[in-house]
Formats: structure tokens, C-alpha cells, sequence
């Protein structure tokens, strides 16, 4: 859809200009907000005739705006919120929170006017664009932290995410040879490794004759014990026997 721009528009024009946009932008956004007109014979004699009083209307409102903007721009603002070790937020700071606090501190701010593409979801200082006015912006930031103390620290520039706890893994430490053998220059990294390998082959061949061993010595401990019970009974049946066959006195 061709327009007429009744006010500076971001990327797109100066007052007066005729340009094409898509139809749903014109419709939803431009014309309903007083923003534009329809391109047509009627609405071009019309801004003419309005030219003048509009841009005198605009540089009313610039004027405002600047006197807004040097009391705005650079300033900070505390938000509170309940966030994780890690700084993410449980919800996020959207365009409302930022006009509100703003509100709260005498800027009466639409939340259409707060430029933030995507709501915050981390803690730490946040630089938010305010437009306002089409030719006039303030920088303020948002202070987004979990409690007024944190804030503070942040502003200190510290950072309370937690992310800097967090180490890279720890690397092998590299064997110095030298510590080890008296001649390193005569050792290779292979020979190396195959002594370790056959030293380890050579305990567990250690282990398993111990094992062994020990299982040996437990079978004989076992037959002997045996043994020794059998002789045991053996001797009491003998002593029964001859107790019968000794004659009465």
C-alpha cells in the first residue's frame, strides 16, 4: 500500500513522504495511529494543506521530547527479580516492566515506546532504547538483579551470574620423563607404554597364582580338619567297644 508519512518513521521516511509498505503494517500500525495516510489524490491535497500545521505540531513534540531526554537518557533503574545460581530469571522483564518502572520514577512512557526486541531473561545491566520521539531517543539501564544488594554490586561491575565458576576440565599434567628415567632421550613413549602394559599382565598373573595358593591351602586346611574328626570318632567307637566287653567285677 502506498502512503503519505504524517511523522518521521524509523527506516522508512521523513514527514511527507510517499512510500509503499505492506498492506497489514499500514493497516495495523501507520493508519490507525495517526502515523500516515492513504495515497490518494484527496489525502496528498489534504497534507498539503495540513503541512505546515504538522510540522509545527512535530516540532512541538521534539521539543518536549529533547527536554524529556536530557533528564531520561543515562539513567539506571533497579528491577528486583527471583533468578537461579546461574543469573536466569523465573519469568523475564518485558516492554511493561520497563514503562512501568519508568512511571514509577515521573516518566510517563508507552510501553510501544520501550525498543527492547526480545524480554530479559538474565540478570545484569541491560541497555534499553526509549523512543521518544521519532527523531529523539533516550538510552537508559535496566538494572536487572535479585535483590537491591546485588544491584549495587553490579553496578560495581560484578558479575553474579556464576558463569565464571565455571572452569574448563583440568588437563592430564604431562609425565616428565626426566623424573623418571636418568636417560629420557633413550626411552620412547611406546617401550613405555608396553612396560606398563606387560608390568600390569605381570600382576595380575601375580594375583591369580596368590588366588590359587590360597585356595590350595584352604582345600588341605579342609582335609586335614576332616582327618582329624574321623580319628576322633574312630577312637570313641573303639573305647565304647571295649567298655561293653569288659566282664562285670
Amino acid at each position: 500500500m502506498e502512503v503519505i508519512l504524517l511523522e518521521r518513521i524509523p527506516r522508512l521516511g521523513q514527514m511527507g513522504d510517499t512510500v509503499n509498505v505492506k498492506n497489514g503494517y499500514a493497516r495495523n500500525f501507520l493508519l490507525p495511529q495517526g502515523k500516515a495516510l492513504r495515497a490518494n489524490d484527496a489525502n496528498k491535497a489534504k497534507f498539503e494543506a495540513q503541512r505546515v500545521e504538522l510540522e509545527a505540531r512535530n516540532l512541538e513534540r521534539k521539543t518536549e521530547a529533547e527536554a524529556v531526554n536530557e533528564k531520561l537518557d543515562g539513567t539506571t533503574y533497579i528491577i528486583v527479580r527471583s533468578a537461579g545460581e546461574t543469573g536466569h530469571l523465573y519469568g523475564s522483564v518485558s516492554t511493561r516492566d520497563i514503562a512501568a518502572e519508568l512511571e514509577e520514577n515521573g516518566f510517563k512512557v508507552a510501553r510501544s515506546q520501550v525498543n527492547l526486541a526480545n524480554p530479559i531473561k538474565l540478570i545484569g545491566l541491560h541497555e534499553v532504547v526509549i523512543n521518544l520521539h521519532p527523531e529523539v531517543e533516550a538510552k537508559i539501564t535496566a538494572n536487572v538483579a535479585r535483590s537491591t544488594d546485588e544491584a549495587e554490586r553490579q553496578a560495581r561491575g560484578e558479575d553474579l551470574t556464576g558463569r565464571s565458576e565455571f572452569q574448563p576440565e583440568e588437563q592430564e599434567e604431562e609425565v616428565d620423563l626426566s623424573e623418571v628415567f636418568e636417560n629420557p632421550d633413550d626411552v620412547e613413549l611406546e617401550d613405555f607404554g608396553a612396560e606398563e602394559e606387560e608390568a600390569t599382565s605381570e600382576t595380575a598373573e601375580e594375583t591369580e597364582e596368590a588366588v590359587e595358593a590360597a585356595a590350595e591351602d584352604a582345600a588341605e586346611d579342609a582335609a586335614e580338619d576332616a582327618a582329624e574328626e574321623a580319628t576322633e570318632e574312630a577312637s570313641e567307637e573303639v573305647s565304647d567297644d571295649a567298655a561293653k566287653e569288659k566282664p562285670a567285677s
